[in-house]
C-alpha cells in the first residue's frame, strides 16, 4: 500500500472512515479503528501521522452529529449541481412546440377491449370528436387496473376518486368548447416515486408504505394542466431498485413467470397490458429502458435536467430523470412536451423549448451504429436488432461504425449513484428502519445503502472527475451524428448515457423465441431527444412492433 504523510489529504480520505460510530453512539472511536479503515481506502499512515489525526476525527464526529440535528427536507438539492454539459458544447437548434396531428377517422373497436392498446391520437380523437366521453374511458382503464391487478402486481394505489373529478371536469370542459389539447380527458398512471396529495407515496418500500407528502409533483401538475386523468400510482420496485416492492413482486404480462424489472417496473408492466395508456417512469441506471425492454413497450429516457424532479424521489440527484412509457414514439414525444421544461422548484432543469418537425426527411440524420458490440451479441435480442438495421436501411438510413469510449473506469462510477442514495436516505439507515425492507440480500437496495457508509468523500469526487473525462469523450464520439443505435444492454452505453446525461429511447425490435419482447437503443446528443424520436417514429411507420401487445389481456 501506498504511504504518505500529507495532512491535509490524509484527513480528506478519513471524513468518511467513522461510519458506524459516527452513525451511532455504541463505543468509543479508537485509534485501532483508523488502522481497520485504512485497509478500505489503500492507505497506510505512519503512527505519527495517525496520533496526530486521530484528535481531528473525534471532532469530527461532533460535527457529523451537529449537522444531523437539522432536518433535511427531501426536494433538497445538494448545492454542488451536476452539469452535463461538455467544454465548447453548442446547444442544438430548438424547435418550440410542435404540431399534433388529431385523426378524424377513429371509430370504437370491435371488439372493444382493443381500446386498452389505442394510441395518445387515437384516443384523443374519439374524446375530441365526443365518440367517448372521458369519464368513460377513464372507467373503462380503472376497470382494467382492478381486474389485471392481482396477476401483475403493477399498482400500489388506484386513484378513483381523482380520476372521476379529473375525467369529469374534462368532459365540462370539452363540451362547453375548452379543449387543452391532445392530452386533455386521456388516463394515464404514474411510478410512485411522485408526489400525489391525498394518496399514499410508498416509493415501493416497507417503511414508506404509509407516506403522505402533502404536494403536487410538478410533472404530474402538468400533466392535470394539459387536462390529463391519473388512474393510478404505480409500482416502483423499492426504493427504484428492481421490480420487488412491499407488496409482492410486478410481473411481466407477456410472461408472469418473469418480474418486469425495475424500477419503473409498475409502468412497464401496466402500459404493457393495456391497463393504462401511457406511464411516467423514472431512470438512474436503466429503470426506463429495463422495463421498457421487458415489457415491449416504448421508453424514453430525457437528457438530464429536462424534466423537472420537483415533488419526485431522489435516488441520485445527478443522474436521476423522469420520463414516459407509452405505446410508440410519437405518444412519448407528447407526453415529453407536455412535461419538460424549467421548473424554479428544480433548479437542475433546462430553460429550453423543445419540439419535432415531423416532415423532416430521415436520411438528413447523420447516424451511427455501434457495430461490434452489435456483432457479439449472438441471443435472440441480437438478431433482431440486426433485422432492425436492415429495415432502416430499406429507410435509407446507412450508419456508420462507430466504438464506445475506451479506457473509461466505468465499474468505478457506481459509487457516485451509491454515495448521494446513502446521502439521501441517511435517516433511514440510522435509524434502523432499513431493516424492514423487504429484500436484504447482496443487490438489494438496503445492502446498497449500507455499504454507501463506506464510500470515501475524496473517492467520490475523484469518480465525479472521471466522470467529466467520459462526458468529453462522449461528446468527441457524439459531435458528428445525431443517433447511436446501441444495443439497449450487454454493453456499456447504458451505463455511460446515464452518467453523460444523454438522451436514449428504448424501442421494441420484435420477439425472441420464448417469445419475449427484445428491443434496441437510440442515443442522441444533449438536449436533442427529436433526432431519436423522429427516426424512431419513422421505424415504428414502417415496422409492426410497437402494435404487439401480450396475448390475453
Amino acid at each position: 500500500m501506498l504511504k504518505s504523510t500529507k495532512l491535509p489529504h490524509l484527513l480528506l480520505l478519513c471524513l468518511s472512515l467513522i461510519w458506524y460510530s459516527c452513525s451511532t453512539n455504541k463505543g468509543p472511536f479508537t485509534k485501532k479503528d483508523v488502522r481497520s479503515s485504512e485497509k478500505l481506502i489503500g492507505l497506510e499512515f505512519s503512527k505519527k501521522d495517525v496520533d496526530t489525526l486521530y484528535p481531528y476525527l473525534k471532532r469530527n464526529r461532533s460535527g457529523f452529529d451537529s449537522l444531523r440535528k437539522y432536518p433535511i427536507d427531501n426536494n433538497v438539492f445538494p448545492a454542488v449541481r451536476f452539469d452535463p454539459t461538455p467544454m465548447g458544447f453548442t446547444m442544438p437548434e430548438q424547435l418550440s412546440g410542435t404540431q399534433w396531428e388529431i385523426p378524424d377517422y377513429v371509430e370504437i373497436p370491435e371488439p372493444y377491449d382493443l381500446l386498452a392498446y389505442y394510441t395518445i391520437p387515437q384516443l384523443a380523437s374519439l374524446i375530441k370528436n365526443q365518440k367517448i366521453t372521458s369519464t368513460e374511458l377513464t372507467k373503462f382503464f380503472l376497470a382494467r387496473l382492478k381486474k389485471y391487478q392481482p396477476a401483475l402486481q403493477c399498482t400500489i394505489s388506484i386513484t378513483e376518486d381523482l380520476a372521476l373529478e379529473q375525467a369529469k371536469r374534462a368532459d365540462e370542459e370539452i363540451k362547453n368548447g375548452k379543449y387543452r389539447g391532445i392530452l386533455h380527458g386521456i388516463p394515464y398512471g404514474t411510478k410512485d416515486l411522485m408526489a400525489v396529495p391525498g394518496y399514499t407515496t410508498t416509493w415501493g418500500a416497507e417503511p414508506y408504505k404509509d407516506q403522505m407528502i402533502n404536494e403536487t409533483a410538478t410533472v404530474i401538475q402538468k400533466l392535470e394542466d394539459a387536462g390529463a386523468v391519473l388512474v393510478a400510482k404505480l409500482v416502483s420496485g423499492s426504493l427504484a431498485r428492481g421490480d420487488v416492492w412491499f407488496g409482492g413482486k410486478t410481473k411481466n404480462p407477456w410472461d408472469t413467470t418473469q418480474g418486469a424489472t425495475g424500477s419503473s417496473a409498475g409502468s412497464g408492466s401496466a402500459t404493457s397490458a393495456g391497463l393504462v395508456p401511457f406511464a411516467l417512469g423514472t431512470e438512474t441506471l436503466g429503470s426506463i429502458t429495463s422495463p421498457s425492454t421487458r415489457n415491449g413497450v416504448t421508453g424514453l429516457r430525457p437528457t438530464y435536467g429536462r424534466v423537472s424532479r420537483h415533488g419526485v424521489m431522489s435516488l441520485s440527484w445527478s443522474m436521476d430523470k423522469v420520463g414516459p412509457l407509452a405505446r410508440n414514439a410519437e405518444d412519448c414525444a407528447i407526453i415529453f412536451e407536455t412535461i419538460q421544461g424549467n421548473d424554479p422548484k428544480d433548479l437542475s432543469t433546462a430553460d429550453l423549448p423543445f419540439g419535432v418537425d415531423w416532415s423532416k426527411d430521415i436520411k438528413n440524420l447523420r447516424v451511427a451504429y455501434l457495430k461490434d458490440d452489435i456483432e457479439k451479441d449472438t441471443t435472440d435480442t441480437g438478431d433482431n436488432l440486426r433485422k432492425a438495421l436492415k429495415s432502416l436501411e430499406a429507410l435509407g438510413i446507412n450508419p456508420t461504425a462507430v466504438e464506445m469510449p475506451k479506457d473509461v473506469p466505468y465499474r468505478g462510477f457506481d459509487i457516485i449513484l451509491r454515495a448521494e442514495a446513502g446521502a439521501f436516505f441517511d435517516e433511514l439507515v440510522r435509524s434502523g428502519d432499513v431493516d424492514k425492507m423487504v429484500e436484504q440480500d447482496q443487490r438489494s437496495r438496503a445492502n446498497s445503502l449500507r455499504q454507501s457508509r463506506f464510500i470515501p468523500a475524496v473517492e467520490y469526487l475523484q469518480a465525479n472527475r472521471q466522470r467529466q473525462i467520459l462526458i468529453e469523450k462522449m461528446q468527441d464520439l457524439m459531435k458528428d451524428y445525431d443517433v447511436l443505435i446501441s444495443p439497449s444492454f450487454g454493453n456499456d452505453q447504458l451505463t455511460a448515457t446515464n452518467l453523460t446525461g444523454h438522451p436514449v429511447i428504448a424501442i421494441p425490435t420484435g420477439l425472441d423465441k420464448k417469445n419475449h419482447p427484445t428491443s434496441m437503443t437510440f442515443v442522441g446528443n444533449l438536449y436533442d431527444e427529436a433526432s431519436i424520436l423522429l427516426l424512431a417514429k419513422a421505424f415504428q411507420e414502417a415496422t409492426e412492433f410497437d402494435e404487439m401487445h401480450p396475448p390475453g389481456y
